[in-house]
């Protein structure tokens, strides 16, 4: 990676950080600290080098953000597919950036997996655009900045430390590929269980319509969508009551005793 980015410069720099930003397991870090080193060596300049990161950062995380305005909550259940409850992890993801968006804007890159939740859950939440644009900014001025500085600072030590280890590279590669095998194994295991075990009961739309008219009055029928989905023009559910889900986990005494409840979300 040093040397890669040493003889391609800013172009290979920009690939690398891009593909990053838009969810493709490559080490940007690594490229950012590989082109601070190589500043450091006077073959690439610093300043240029943030600008085509944070440039190229920038761009890929408003291809996400675009695509989660347009798509709405398609590419975040995308992304929250492989969680062992996609439902739970829609909800918190949206009511931690509810609470945060502008603050998980500015760290989410140091945070593998909140780096690609958090450009299409501002597009999706909609997050005015100049706003993302400037804390999107600040984020990416902030991550590029701090392994290109640590690049050009102690590149060198890094990279003598980088080539003794290449040797090892590879027999640590083999471990690092199967322990990850093993992770993903035993995570699919815990979502076919979780699947299997069918934890939160459901009801379809006739036999709740069913249950509606054989027993009026005798059940509490509940919109429970997260900020986000909810839109306080939307059509509900006829008969049903508006409750935030971030209150109900606060205070479940607050529903009702002597009605059976049905929970729905989008």
């Amino acid at each position: 990676m040093f040397s890669d980015i040493a003889h391609h410069d800013y172009a290979a720099l920009a690939v690398v950080v891009f593909l990053e930003s838009i969810g493709i397991p490559v080490p940007a870090a690594v490229a950012l600290i590989a082109a601070g080193t190589a500043a450091a060596a006077h073959s690439m300049r610093l300043g240029p080098a943030l600008g085509v990161a944070i440039a190229a950062t920038l761009l890929g995380d408003l291809v996400l953000f675009t695509v989660g305005r347009l798509s709405g909550w398609w590419m975040l259940a995308i992304l929250c597919r492989v969680s062992l409850n996609p439902e739970t992890c829609i909800l918190r993801s949206a009511e931690q950036f509810h609470r945060r968006g502008r603050l998980t804007l500015l760290f989410a890159k140091f945070i593998p997996g909140i780096n690609t939740m958090a450009p299409p859950m501002a597009g999706t939440m909609r997050m005015p655009f100049w706003r993302f644009l400037l804390s999107d900014f600040a984020g990416a001025a902030l991550y590029a900045g701090a392994y290109a500085v640590l690049g050009f600072a102690f590149g060198g030590v890094l990279e003598n430390l980088f080539r003794r280890t290449q040797a090892a590279g590879h027999a640590l590669g083999v471990i690092v590929v199967a322990g990850l095998a093993a992770y993903f194994g035993y995570r699919v295991f815990l979502f076919w269980k979780h699947r299997r075990s069918d934890v939160a009961p459901r009801i379809t739309v006739h036999e709740l319509a069913e249950q509606a008219r054989t027993a009026p009055g005798k059940l509490l029928i509940a919109d429970v969508r997260s900020h986000g989905y909810y839109d306080r023009g939307a059509v509900r559910i006829a008969g049903s009551e508006r409750l935030e889900p971030s209150e109900i986990l606060r205070d479940p005494g607050q529903l009702p005793r002597d009605r059976e409840i049905y929970l729905y979300c989008t």
